[in-house]
């Protein structure tokens, strides 16, 4: 299994930022130090209807993350 760091807080709401001022996913990245691939995923897995929400990527992330230490203990 692959070990990941997940984006922090702050890494999106940098991510909004620099959507909004035009920069594109690979210049996002490089920017943020993480790969393209790490962008792509996160803009696709939390856009709404106006676009990127780092709030709720942050809240979905949290969960998810809680979800994954709760199961690898009870491994």
């Amino acid at each position: 299994m692959r070990n990941y760091k997940q984006l922090s807080q702050a890494q999106r709401y940098q991510i909004e930022i620099l959507k909004k001022a035009g920069k594109n996913q690979k210049e996002i990245a490089e920017l943020l130090g993480v790969s393209a691939p790490t962008i792509s995923r996160e803009l696709n897995r939390n856009k709404g209807q106006k676009g990127y929400r780092p709030k709720q990527a942050q809240k979905t992330g949290s969960q998810s993350h809680e979800n994954d230490a709760s199961s690898d203990s009870s491994n």
